[in-house]
């Protein structure tokens, strides 16, 4: 092992990952910038890029029930890590992908990390991708996550992407892209919550370039206190193809929400919908939530967490 865990690592690792000790089968947990332990399987090999920071994931054909684990957590201030990740994932697989970024910071100076993952999905596989940020830390130095996600997608081939992040983080700036071939589906799930006086924006644009592709994109973010969210996702269809963009926004103190769903048709057979909606909790709910022994804030929280979930 190249570096030693502490309890603070070791913390960060479950709260990101669901990582209790080392996991089975393939993983690379980065800390710092250096690697912490890396592992491959019979079908997943995790090799050193040669020419920037990260990680090649080649995931062979006809894989199937494998996860690989590539975490990383930050504790050390004044620190940025950037760090590219690719994923070539072989035909006929289905698999499923941790991701994810802790940062802990108790000083005055920003601790950021940048992850630019890109996805190969070869035809007819599956995938399965997670990733959850996370900040903590008694220190007013920020803590910075500004994820790049890169998706191409083959025929016939289908991913489920949860992006999650509910707490701790000071700015997040997330540029999400995607192709998609014939057949192809892909389905975006957005989990974001803000505090203070957090900003948080999001970018995505999901080109549908083959017939029958589809893209759902869900989006759910509660503002809090003082914090300001952007949502701004474009759909392109080029072909005769679906696409749904849903974004529901939770506003409470002096927050700020911003959605601007964009949809774009280059095909007459292109069908592309998309929503938004933006309110506080409703009055009655929480009465409601009273009335059953909860007081106004624990009734405020069940909402939010039934909400997000």
């Amino acid at each position: 092992m190249a570096v030693d865990l502490s309890p603070i690592d070791e913390s960060l690792l479950a709260e990101i990952a669901n990582i209790h000790g080392m996991p089975k089968g393939a993983f690379n947990i980065r800390k710092d910038g250096e690697l912490v332990e890396r592992h491959s399987s019979a079908f997943i090999e995790i090799s050193t890029k040669t020419d920037v920071p990260g990680i090649d994931i080649h995931i062979k054909p006809g894989t199937k029930g494998e996860t690989v684990f590539i975490p990383v957590i930050v504790t050390q201030s004044g620190l940025k890590d950037v760090v590219y990740n690719t994923f070539y994932i072989g035909e006929d697989c289905d698999v499923k992908i941790v991701a994810g970024c802790g940062i802990h910071n108790s000083s005055h100076q920003a601790s950021e990390h940048d992850g630019i993952h890109s996805f190969y999905i070869g035809k007819n596989s599956r995938v399965s991708y997670v990733e959850k940020h996370y900040g903590e830390g008694e220190g007013t130095g920020e803590r910075i996550l500004n994820p790049t996600t890169n998706v191409y997608m083959e025929e016939n081939s289908f991913c489920e992407m949860e992006m999650v992040q509910l707490r701790g983080v000071t700015s997040t700036e997330r540029d999400t892209n995607a192709e998609l071939a014939a057949g192809a589906k892909l389905v975006l799930i957005e989990k974001l919550l803000t505090h203070d006086k957090q900003e948080a924006i999001s970018n995505m644009k999901i080109e549908l370039k083959g017939t029958d592709s589809n893209v759902q994109v869900i989006s759910r973010s509660v503002a809090q206190d003082d914090s300001v969210q952007i949502f701004n996702p474009l759909v392109i269809g080029e072909a005769a193809c679906h696409g749904h963009v849903q974004c529901d926004a939770i506003i409470m103190g002096n927050a700020k929400v911003k959605a601007i769903p964009g949809i774009e048709a280059a095909d007459e057979d292109a069908q592309l919908i998309h929503e938004a909606a933006i309110g506080k909790i409703a009055g009655d709910q929480i009465v409601k939530l009273m009335t059953l022994g909860l007081t106004e804030e624990e009734a405020e929280q069940e909402i939010i967490d039934d909400f997000l979930n």
